[in-house]
């Protein structure tokens, strides 16, 4: 096998895992076992092995002693972090992708917020939330930040996984659609350091909105075992 081969077999592999997380097929806590991927992706266990090592790397996994490679977890104690940098890497995007804001990218952003206006009268947080990834990549995935973009993806897949966000607070969606529509302006107006501290202030509101839903949730959490998952 060459090396670009395996390489590739690995790239499959990890993408199959994240699908696995972002759909909420692996939630926190599930095992990921080499054997039952490479069973799924008809490949041999060593990419996989390899795939899942990046993953740890990248903390979508986390490796439990006796137990191996699990999803990983975003509790209550860490979630002012993830938002905190989510804000922080968002403006830092803005600031430096300035150019990248073409008016072919500002084409796409005003499409995904003509998308959003049914989608918020209707308070369908499924096609909300997917909207609103489609709006935060635009902003954030430039030639001038790749690597941001790569962070930010990491971040946000974390607190999808764990199923957080605006199911928690579905009341948040005509704020949130709102502080898009800012941002947006900023930056047409070419007030690239307005947008960025507008990223940030979003970011804020949406971690205080999530915390005071998350505090309010009274469903129960019952225990059960880990899963195993392909």
């Amino acid at each position: 096998m060459t090396t670009d081969t395996f390489q590739m077999k690995s790239d499959i592999a990890i993408s199959h895992i994240k699908r696995l997380i972002m759909s909420g097929e692996a939630p926190p806590g599930s095992r990921i076992v080499a054997r039952v991927v490479s069973e799924a992706l008809g490949i041999s266990e060593t990419p996989v092995r390899e795939a899942i090592k990046s993953l740890v790397a990248d903390e979508w996994l986390v490796l439990r002693p006796h137990v191996g490679a699990v999803v990983a977890s975003v509790g209550l104690d860490n979630i002012q972090e993830i938002y905190g940098i989510r804000g922080a890497l968002g403006g830092l995007a803005i600031e430096l992708g300035g150019t990248a804001y073409t008016p072919e990218r500002i084409a796409e952003i005003d499409a995904v917020l003509r998308e959003c206006e049914p989608v918020v009268a209707e308070r369908d947080v499924d096609a909300f939330s997917k909207l609103n990834r489609r709006f935060h990549a635009l902003l954030s995935d430039t030639p001038q930040t790749t690597v941001i973009n790569r962070m930010l993806t990491s971040l946000w897949s974390r607190t999808e996984g764990a199923k957080y966000g605006f199911r928690f607070v579905p009341w948040r969606l005509p704020e949130s659609h709102a502080e898009h529509v800012a941002i947006r302006d900023a930056i047409v107006a070419g007030d690239f350091a307005l947008a960025a501290r507008l990223v940030r202030e979003h970011e804020q509101a949406g971690m205080d909105a999530l915390l005071q839903g998350l505090q309010n949730q009274s469903e129960p959490r019952p225990a059960g075992r880990r899963q195993e998952t392909v």
